[in-house]
């Protein structure tokens, strides 16, 4: 698992290191260690010059101790944003010989030698600013942000200046790394949505501080999947291992019911339960021939995919109706698609939202009495919308994307962040079979947290293995969980 810390619990983890601290210890270990990455990636690149950006923390005084390093193998200048540095790491970097440049805080136009070290440079090692800047960078960091040609290699200290260390706000003004190198521990910035594109590639290097007990954000690996997923016992038959109400599909959408009740198939749900219109019905027997279909005792529904709430056939209101029905009971659902239309507050059985960006915007703007929201602002900053919604709903909201994010209403429990799929995934269906892949981990006893971050976790590996490297169809997606899954659980044995 992958854990990142708040900013507040990562300051009181280096806070207890005690010596190491204030002897500046840890400042020369994360100096040394930033150092052996910059001089390894630039002869990777056969690089010939490095210009290293200097801010007034200590995220400037990494660099500058780095720079000092680095110049004796490679030309290093130093562009210096102000007065206020560290000084002893501008010493170490003087006396190592490295040229300085200064420009002006406040001034966003560069002067022509700053302008020319930027183009001449084949890495650019980004240390404006660390956690404890604000989002957005202005004045002279933000020219320098601007002036970084895209030839060079960025490599950001602890975080890419102006991103938001917390991950929450939009990335505005921002240096965009190729790759950055934290200290000790991971910090939101580095794996949530928001921020995640200006990280690049993310380099942990331990220093010698101790992991908080609480995470702030966590990130499933294949590692944890033993110890999550619901593996059958000698004594499990088709009602323990878990039974699945799938209200989805209709006429005009029979496809979203045989990939939600696919995916659950093919996930091992102890048995699924169909309720739909007969043409669909028949859809989903023919590809799922032992499904059930009609009402009956389950232990957790999803309801919603390929429901067009919005039309008023007979077919469709007798869905709708269903899936009103299952709300009011006392079950855990999934609510996926169309049936996100009729959450309306919250309800006292365990509840998973799964919107993407567009349908949460939706949600958000009819519940928001006089505010409309747009799916852009939602990609810009999804987990402070994601957040709202859990407010709202006081269920747990997963939020479709390239990064997915698992939200609980438990404040005390981390944000779960997935990021395991290929691009390919972006396909029509790929919700649907999410949907009963959550719906099956849900059944099966799992809470909500896990059963989301888990189910997008095995989606996204087996949109992977679906088809390595090119086009994936929802239904090969689903095909693939099963082996994936195995996969996963065979890896933990050897």
């Amino acid at each position: 698992m992958i854990r990142a810390f708040d900013i507040p619990a990562v300051r009181a983890a280096e806070a207890a290191t005690g010596e190491a601290l204030t002897s500046g210890d840890l400042m020369q270990r994360a100096a040394n260690a930033l150092a052996v990455v910059v001089l390894a990636r630039a002869r990777e690149r056969q690089a010939t010059s490095v210009v290293v950006l200097v801010g007034p923390g200590d995220n400037g005084a990494d660099a500058l101790y780095a720079a000092a390093h680095l110049s004796e193998h490679l030309p290093v200048v130093v562009v210096q944003v102000g007065d206020q540095v560290h000084q002893e790491g501008l010493a170490a970097a003087t006396s190592a010989g490295v040229p300085r440049l200064r420009v002006a805080r406040t001034r966003k136009a560069l002067t022509q030698p700053v302008r020319q070290a930027l183009d001449e440079a084949d890495v650019v090692v980004d240390g404006l600013l660390g956690i404890g800047g604000r989002p957005g960078l202005t004045g002279a960091m933000a020219g320098l942000a601007e002036a970084i040609p895209e030839s060079a290699l960025v490599i950001a200290v602890d975080l890419p200046s102006g991103a938001d260390p917390e991950g929450v706000a939009p990335l505005d003004v921002a240096v965009h790394a190729d790759e950055t190198v934290t200290f000790g521990l991971a910090k939101p910035v580095h794996v949530l949505p928001a921020t995640r594109p200006a990280v690049g590639r993310l380099t942990v290097v331990d220093i010698g501080v101790e992991e908080p007990a609480a995470a702030a954000v966590e990130q499933l690996t294949g590692a944890d999947v033993p110890a999550l997923w619901p593996v059958p016992g000698a004594t499990d038959d088709k009602y323990s291992r878990g039974v699945l109400g799938v209200i989805a599909g209709g006429a005009r959408y029979p496809g979203a019911a045989v990939l939600a009740v696919s995916a659950a198939a093919e996930a091992g749900v102890g048995m699924v339960r169909y309720v739909g219109p007969d043409a669909a019905s028949q859809q989903v027997l023919n590809a799922v021939p032992e499904a059930v279909p009609g009402h009956g005792q389950v232990q957790a529904w999803v309801i919603g995919p390929g429901i067009p709430t919005d039309e008023g056939t007979s077919d469709v209101r007798r869905q709708v109706e269903a899936c009103r029905n299952a709300l009011a009971s006392d079950l855990p659902v999934v609510v996926d698609a169309g049936a996100l239309d009729l959450i309306e507050g919250p309800r006292e059985a365990p509840t998973l939202l799964t919107p993407h960006a567009g349908e949460l915007a939706r949600m958000l703007s009819r519940m928001e009495v006089g505010r409309v929201f747009h799916r852009n602002q939602i990609s810009a900053a999804p987990l402070l919308h994601a957040r709202r919604l859990v407010e709202l709903t006081g269920a747990t909201v997963l939020l479709k994307g390239a990064t997915t994010l698992v939200v609980s209403p438990d404040a005390d429990r981390p944000v779960r962040v997935q990021s395991d799929a290929p691009a390919w995934l972006a396909t029509a269906g790929a919700g649907d079979v999410l949907a009963g892949l959550v719906g099956t981990l849900v059944a099966a006893g799992l809470d909500l947290l896990d059963a989301g971050s888990l189910a997008a976790l095995v989606h996204g590996l087996a949109a992977h293995h679906a088809n390595p490297g090119g086009p994936v169809r929802a239904l090969g997606v689903a095909r693939a969980i099963p082996w994936t899954v195995a996969d996963l659980l065979g890896a933990s044995a050897t």
